[in-house]
């Protein structure tokens, strides 16, 4: 790719990242003042059976896919993943990449665990949670992790890739799976949401912004006369594809 339109398409996602995060910040403002209460409630309640609010709609199969679906942003699968991209990155001698990758995901998880501790907003109570919970509510912790591991290493993978249609597959792929655990949140009652809507915010925001940082970084090393300094910009880029 030429520097020119790396600078550019980097520039775009800098503006979309802070589009994101400031979109985060007043849906946070908003959601403390109570302005999406009927919102959030009517949401919970249109994905369960009338008569019996335990019971979402639905057939039993897709509470099953649901649980499936919302552990994919759970930290266990998170951790192994990205621990056996990072170690995979290291072993094939990509240092400054799989450091990219972890502090990325590290920094991404720390700021929503820090970010859920200082909002404190209780989880839903309107139906028995389908899967088991252990922090407060704002913002959904499993989503903005999907967000941020997913769109992290499918952005990194698609780089990699020389054909425009297996580029748009990946991405795909991983807006889909960030997609499905969100919404399996919400199905399975343990998130409102805004809770979710907040994870995609802050999860997408966090991978944009530094995936923008690692672009103007190579920029910035590929223009260096150390030797060094043009073989990290190579392990950050895909100039050496």
């Amino acid at each position: 790719m030429k520097p020119d339109a790396r600078l550019w398409i980097a520039t775009t996602a800098a503006a979309a990242a802070v589009g994101l995060l400031s979109a985060y910040l007043v849906l946070a403002g908003r959601v403390a003042r109570g302005s999406f209460d009927t919102f959030d409630r009517g949401v919970l309640l249109a994905l369960r059976n009338a008569d019996d609010v335990s019971d979402p709609i639905g057939p039993r199969w897709v509470e099953e896919v649901m649980r499936d679906c919302t552990a994919m942003g759970g930290m266990t699968i998170c951790v192994l993943l990205s621990a056996s991209v990072v170690i995979m990155l290291l072993l094939s001698g990509r240092s400054a990449l799989a450091g990219y990758v972890g502090v990325v995901i590290v920094s991404g998880v720390a700021l929503c665990m820090f970010l859920k501790a200082s909002y404190d907003r209780p989880r839903p109570q309107l139906a028995p949670h389908g899967s088991h919970v252990y922090t407060k509510s704002f913002p959904s912790g499993h989503t903005m992790t999907a967000a941020t591991v997913y769109l992290t290493l499918g952005a990194m993978l698609a780089r990699v890739q020389r054909g425009r249609y297996a580029k748009l597959f990946i991405l795909a792929v991983a807006v889909g799976v960030t997609l499905l655990v969100g919404l399996s949140r919400v199905y399975l009652a343990v998130h409102w949401p805004t809770d979710v809507i907040a994870g995609w915010l802050l999860g997408a925001g966090w991978a944009l912004l530094a995936w923008c940082a690692a672009a103007l970084l190579t920029r910035r090393l590929e223009h260096s006369t150390s030797p060094q300094s043009r073989r990290l910009a190579n392990q950050l880029s895909d100039s050496d594809r």
